[in-house]
């Protein structure tokens, strides 16, 4: 439970009490990303569902605001952080890093960020209320990605990219991908798309950083949580 509340802790804003907790503590939190993503998805859908069928864009304003609100804009954070390292570098990895780790927000971040805000806002409303299930799980399953990102990629430097590494397994990331293909054949197939998304985004995060860091995790979600959302827009 302690692990549990961890997770929520970090990747929520839920008003939760202090817990007790050394450093194998927080890296075993990631075995509990997948549930905490519940909770995101849960304050993104019920807004969204409750306010769908009066206006189609204010639910998705709704969901939006629930989808932020919940994460305190976390992963997006960590989104324009790599974008403004991948727009405003041309001198390698080095250079790269560097842009990513200065605390100005640079022109590519805000872009980005708006993008981002804007592709969920329209996809959230192209959804059906069908879907309201597949939506509650799209948050989940993109936190299942950091997990396998931790195993296979080499840390860039001491961080949120490496304190989790000792946490996590190959167990725990087989566990959470058969649950995904579960609930994705139970939903919505579409919902597959979430392992292309975050096996595409593994490699080019090795490609162009050499490895993961706490800002790739936290495009990376956001990223393949967008790549879901869209999976499900088009899905026959």
């Amino acid at each position: 439970m302690k692990h549990l509340v961890l997770a929520l802790q970090f990747l929520t804003r839920l008003p939760l009490p202090p817990v007790k907790a050394d450093a194998e503590d927080f890296a075993a939190a990631m075995r509990w990303f997948p549930v905490a993503g519940l909770v995101v998805g849960a304050a993104a859908a019920l807004p969204w569902w409750l306010l769908e069928g009066r206006d189609a864009w204010l639910g998705a304003l709704a969901g939006l605001v629930g989808w932020v609100a919940i994460t305190g804009a976390l992963h997006l954070d960590g989104l324009g952080d790599v974008a403004d390292g991948a727009g405003a570098a041309h001198g390698g990895r080095h250079r790269l890093s560097a842009v990513m780790a200065d605390p100005h927000v640079g022109s590519f971040a805000v872009v980005v960020i708006v993008l981002q805000l804007l592709a969920k806002l329209v996809l959230l409303h192209a959804l059906s209320p069908a879907q309201v299930w597949a939506l509650v799980a799209v948050p989940a399953l993109a936190r299942i990605a950091p997990i396998g990102w931790t195993l296979f990629l080499p840390a860039l430097h001491e961080g949120l990219g490496s304190r989790f590494r000792p946490g996590v397994t190959t167990l725990h990331l087989a566990l959470w991908s058969l649950a995904a293909l579960g609930v994705a054949l139970a939903l919505a197939p579409a919902l597959l798309a979430g392992f292309l998304a975050a096996a595409l985004w593994g490699r080019w995060l090795l490609t162009r950083l050499g490895g993961i860091s706490g800002d790739g995790h936290g495009a990376g979600i956001e990223l393949v949580e967008t790549a879901l959302l869209i999976a499900l827009v088009l899905a026959p």
